[in-house]
């Protein structure tokens, strides 16, 4: 890996690369879950479709969609080139690691999932935690080791 990808993936310590990047990844969160809203209609038509020369096996899929789409769009985009999805590109945001490795497909994944669950546990305090820690970080960024940070 060059210096020059070392230092595009790295995490800045200037603090303005982090300004305002709290409600920017908020808003990137909604516009990415109506993406994937949308996606979910052409995935549950191919799924169906796959249920029929599987005699209905792929129909068992149906329950977990949701989550296996979202995996899958939140996998390839941020695990990508742009290491960020599509909401987060348009509000300016990308994620990078700390050491400075570029994120792939299972830490992204990986990423998410942690999200999903302390989602789950944690709810206002996944938020809160980007108020208090250094570079906003949140709760999930600080297990698998990454941090946003502003493209705009």
């Amino acid at each position: 890996m060059s210096l020059d990808t070392v230092s595009r993936y790295a995490a800045p310590e200037d603090w303005r690369a982090y300004s305002g990047t709290l409600i920017r990844r908020v808003i990137a969160f909604c516009v990415d879950y109506v993406l994937i809203a949308i996606l979910i209609v052409p995935a549950a038509v191919v799924l169906f479709l796959l249920g029929i020369p599987t005699l209905g096996l792929a129909w068992y899929l149906f329950p977990g969609l949701g989550l296996i789409v979202a995996a899958l769009y939140f996998g390839f985009s941020i695990g990508g080139a742009s290491q960020a999805s599509p909401g987060m590109r348009m509000m300016g945001v990308m994620l990078v690691r700390v050491d400075g490795r570029k994120i792939d497909f299972v830490t992204a994944m990986v990423h998410l999932i942690l999200f999903w669950v302390l989602n789950s546990v944690l709810t206002p305090l996944i938020l809160l935690a980007g108020l208090f820690t250094d570079r906003s970080r949140l709760i999930h960024d600080l297990l698998v080791g990454t941090a946003a940070i502003r493209t705009l």
